[in-house]
């Protein structure tokens, strides 16, 4: 048994033992294998769909470390990450994920990341999405890319 993966597993148990979420964990580990930050699913506990365990683990390290950047890293998580949790680990940089469970295994208990997989694919019927007012947005686009993309 990893034990990366065993305190993942235990970041689970212990969202919810406390009834902070779903049964999900994460922790995020340097190269020499020190545990940077830990995460578990608190959507219940912060009424936030979007604090599941990866990103909260990703919130954490992020604000421990002050950085954005996170490549450096590896992720242990729980469970196969849904395409939310996925998303914002492309966006960290973080190149090697562990996971235990699958997403199968999560809808089995009733978790829905199939939904958003068939959004993925090109089922439109989850949500209704449309552009509206383009050249108006892509005012700031050009606003930030003749400032080279400093933010001020």
């Amino acid at each position: 048994m990893n034990k990366y993966m065993e305190k993942a597993k235990l970041e689970a148990k212990k969202g919810i033992q406390k009834n902070e979420g779903g049964p999900f964990g994460a922790v995020i580990v340097d190269k020499e294998g020190n545990i940077i930050a830990k995460g578990n699913n608190k959507v219940l506990l912060k009424k936030d769909p979007t604090a599941h365990a990866e990103i909260v683990a990703i919130r954490n390290a992020c604000k421990k470390l002050n950085t954005h950047d996170l490549s450096d890293y590896i992720l242990y998580t729980s469970c196969e990450p849904c395409p939310m949790c996925l998303s914002a680990i492309i966006w960290s940089n973080i190149k090697k994920v562990y996971y235990g469970a699958t997403k199968l295994d999560a809808a089995n208990i009733g978790f829905r990341d199939d939904l958003i997989y068939e959004h993925i694919k090109g089922n439109k019927k989850l949500i209704d999405l449309e552009e509206l007012d383009r050249d108006m947005c892509l005012e700031v686009f050009e606003e930030y890319k003749k400032n080279n993309g400093v933010i001020y």
